[in-house]
């Protein structure tokens, strides 16, 4: 089966079985489109439908279960977290699971994904495959953690390091597009703060030359306090100001100099200064600025590809119902059939749908109109709640406005409040009492009179709005199940009413979720209805970011047990449950105030996976971090300090600050297109806030000799022209058209992607006469514009098509990110 283009028709020969081929070839390219997914596949009809099972929610669901369950064997492996306490004094024995238990379930998910690997593989070709670096190493990493699984088992589970349980977080990784565009960002950002890390690098070195200089060792021992403790010798000079860089040994690092001459405040003050709220300040912001710039790019990438797919379906509908036109039109019973099988949210699909059955009249629509219908997926949902219930009987009506009306709902948050009042009131004068002691009958009364209100204003709600208009809005959903409970529960405690423990661990119970309850006046406030919503997109939208900071989490914990498992034992007086022999406890132990062993920071150890996520999620913060760093520096090796650093810079100064920086763009964006709404309005609007919508206004829609030559390049979709010379059309109107015959043998190699507009239009002629196609990776590629300054003038898009350049939308976002247009 094949297309031509003969003069200015297109004309098909075709049967059944292709129009199947094509509504399918159309339907899966929207769904990619719609998923901001490469259009770089298989479209046969046998890999067209592996892909849309492969791609099914179920299969993701499973592959993201899979990728869940082995990172989660972390905690389970020796050393086991699975005990109630991870401080060595009070720690029993934990479970440690017999030889091949964990390493079932980790062959299990490694045989998955060799299968996901096998399924991607297929589906984008073997010339793909060799140009993805991320599938190559998914190769690597799956043979790796085989080879080390079998190394596992022959040794029957006693080896002391395990590589593969290092490359877990890559399967996390290589499942997500946007983290792995994130993970580009941020490579690429590297060397932009570079200059600035060199900066602070400066300034702290010349601090500790000076703090050297300042408080060398005197005489007088009296006044040797400062040298003692913090400027004993280089390394104690610089790990004392890089912790007052964190502001974390804040005033302490100063005190024996203070107390001396308060003229030595100069010094720590104008460090602060310079290297906390300058320098620091300045890393941040340059990380996020350049962070941004790149994420723009990649933004792009994805923008291109959602239109992409879209040009790509309406070129194979065109060619689907194409006999003798001058122009490309679809049918729109043929757009109507392909989004009934379309895998979407309903309501953009009936919102798509709604727009296409506009033209029935015409009964076809072209290439504008075709793009247009899909401008319904960027568009916020207007959420239409039922009408209401009629009632006949005017005094019902009545009731009805009154019990509908938006005063009964500050009424009901001024209830709650009155509620939560009376407990703050109870627990404050019951606060030094026992339980036993306690005399909760009051509090059950107050309590149970305001639950029946709340029931009261449940039932009211139901009778004005109905059950399908009540459960249409998400706060009567809470409020009506919180209700719900706390009527169930208050009803047990009068039961068992003779049941000292039960009843106040109940009612205790019943306090906790009517504070709970006050949640409710989040979304009659409409800034914190705001921050609320805004905190459940990033749960949603913004996954990529946390997924990466799990990953650099999990990699450092790993790190941790391999360097530091064991290193830190409690004295053998203080351990209440000895595991292991304490009689290697050196003088590393020191009492001293400030210190790991006097403030009993024994939990925070790297002895099993869950307490070195908890460590490093303390060192983080950084407040006190410096204890962890100087007991581990003194149990084990000054070097240990490095580590520490390294996970400081990492998580605190660049993706901590990072991650907040994105929540402040997402707060931004959803708040400057709310505030001109009202409070009912935010209620009704869920704004669509993927990432790609954030930054879209700066973003550079592709033109549509762009998608063309990109459409020309496809590596199973071959454009070509029934031309002795295969050059584009020189009419405007001549249409180009698909092709699914295979590749010919000629096409052997694959050259890189245009870099001019000249070479661009070279490019495609020469890949057009000798068959040989130009691909574009499917996961890796960033997508480019032409600057409008460099174009030359087009007669028509049509007659452009192998004019195209893929390269420049990546110098257009910068170029208006240098000269402030693109934010």
């Amino acid at each position: 089966m094949s297309y031509s283009a003969i003069g200015e028709a297109c004309s098909v020969d075709r049967g059944a079985e292709d129009d199947k081929l094509y509504t399918q070839q159309a339907v899966v390219f929207i769904e990619d489109a719609i998923q901001y997914r490469s259009i770089n596949h298989r479209v046969d009809a046998s890999s067209l439908c592996l892909y849309r099972w492969y791609y099914s929610r179920i299969c993701q669901w499973g592959l993201g279960l899979t990728i869940a369950v082995l990172l989660l064997l972390a905690f389970v492996e020796r050393p086991s977290s699975l005990s109630v306490s991870s401080d060595p004094r009070h720690r029993s024995p934990a479970w440690e699971p017999p030889c091949g238990f964990t390493e079932s379930f980790e062959m299990v998910c490694l045989i998955i994904f060799s299968l996901d690997l096998t399924v991607k593989s297929y589906l984008i070709g073997w010339e793909e495959f060799r140009k993805n670096k991320w599938l190559i190493g998914y190769t690597v990493v799956l043979s790796v953690s085989i080879i080390d699984w079998m190394l596992s088992v022959s040794m029957v589970c006693d080896e002391k390091l395990r590589v593969r349980r290092l490359l877990r977080p890559f399967f996390l990784l290589q499942n997500s597009s946007l983290m792995k565009k994130t993970l580009k960002c941020i490579k690429r950002t590297l060397p932009e703060i570079a200059s600035v890390i060199l900066l602070l690098a400066l300034h702290l070195c010349l601090f500790t030359m000076i703090g050297m200089l300042l408080f060398a060792k005197t005489e007088d021992p009296k006044k040797n306090g400062e040298w003692e403790i913090y400027f004993r010798n280089l390394p104690t000079s610089l790990t004392s100001l890089l912790v007052l860089l964190t502001t974390a040994n804040n005033p302490d690092v100063m005190i024996p100099a203070y107390s001396l001459n308060r003229g030595y405040s100069i010094f720590f003050v104008t460090f602060s200064v310079i290297g906390t709220y300058c320098l620091m300040n300045l890393l941040t912001a340059i990380i996020y600025n350049q962070f941004r710039g790149y994420l723009l790019m990649s933004v792009q990438t994805s923008i291109i590809r959602r239109r992409l797919g879209i040009r790509a379906a309406f070129q194979v509908l065109s060619c689907q119902g194409a006999q003798q036109s001058t122009e490309e039109h679809v049918g729109v019973d043929s757009v109507l059939e392909v989004m009934s099988r379309v895998q979407m949210k309903s309501y953009y699909k009936a919102a798509i749908t709604t727009e296409a059955q506009q033209y029935a009249e015409a009964g076809q629509m072209d290439r504008e109109q075709f793009r247009k219908i899909f401008d319904e997926l960027d568009k916020d949902r207007i959420k239409e709640h039922p009408p209401l219930p009629q009632y006949n009987s005017p005094v019902l009506q009545r009731l009805q406005l009154i019990f509908s009306h938006y005063y009964l709902n500050i009424l009901g948050n001024a209830v709650a409040l009155a509620n939560v009042m009376c407990i703050c009131t109870v627990l404050v004068l019951n606060s030094e009492r026992s339980t036993a002691e306690r005399d909760n009958f009051l509090l059950e009364i107050i309590n149970l009179c305001f639950i029946l209100y709340y029931l009261f204003e449940m039932s009211v709600k139901v009778f004005a709005f109905g059950w399908r208009g009540y459960l249409s809005y998400k706060n009567n959903i809470f409020d009506g199940c919180l209700t719900i409970l706390l009527l169930a529960l208050q009803i047990t405690i009068f039961v068992t009413y003779w049941l000292p423990r039960s009843k106040w661990e109940m009612i205790r119970l019943v306090n906790m979720l009517i504070v709970f309850r006050f949640l409710r006046i989040i979304p009659d406030i409409k800034l914190m209805a705001l921050v609320a919503s805004t905190l459940l997109d990033l749960v949603k939208n913004l996954r990529a970011f946390a997924g990466i900071l799990v990953v650099v989490y999990y990699v450092f914990a790993v790190f941790g047990i391999w360097l530091f498992e064991g290193a830190i034992k409690p004295p053998p007086e203080m351990s209440v449950i000895s595991n292991t022999s304490m009689d290697n406890i050196t003088s590393n132990f020191s009492m001293e105030c400030g210190t790991y062993e006097q403030l009993e920071y024994w939990p925070n150890n790297f002895d099993d996976f869950a307490a070195s996520i908890m460590l490093l999620y303390n060192v983080m913060i950084v407040n006190n971090w410096q204890a962890f760093m100087d007991a581990y520096s003194r149990y084990t090796t000054d070097w240990a300090k490095v580590y520490f650093v390294c996970w400081w810079l990492t998580s605190s100064v660049m993706w901590v600050n990072l991650f907040v920086a994105l929540i402040l763009e997402n707060f931004t964006y959803k708040w400057d297109r709310s505030h001109s709404c009202s409070v009912t309005d935010v209620e009704r609007i869920r704004y669509e806030t993927s990432v790609q919508l954030i930054f879209k206004g700066q973003i550079q829609e592709p033109t549509e000799e762009e998608l063309l030559c990109q459409l020309h390049l496809h590596p199973h979709l071959h454009l070509h022209y029934n031309h002795p010379d295969h050059d584009p059309p020189s009419r405007p109107d001549a249409t180009p058209v698909l092709s699914h015959r295979p590749p010919p043998p000629t096409r052997t190699h694959h050259k890189p992607p245009p870099r001019s507009w000249s070479t661009a239009r070279a490019q495609c002629q020469r890949d057009t006469g000798s068959a040989t196609s130009t691909t574009i990776s499917p996961h890796d590629s960033e997508s480019a514009t032409l600057d409008p300054t460099l174009r030359p003038p087009v007669r028509d898009p049509q007659t452009a098509i192998h004019g195209a350049a893929t390269e420049a939308l990546d110098l257009r976002v910068i170029k208006q990110r240098d000269s402030g247009e693109g934010g």
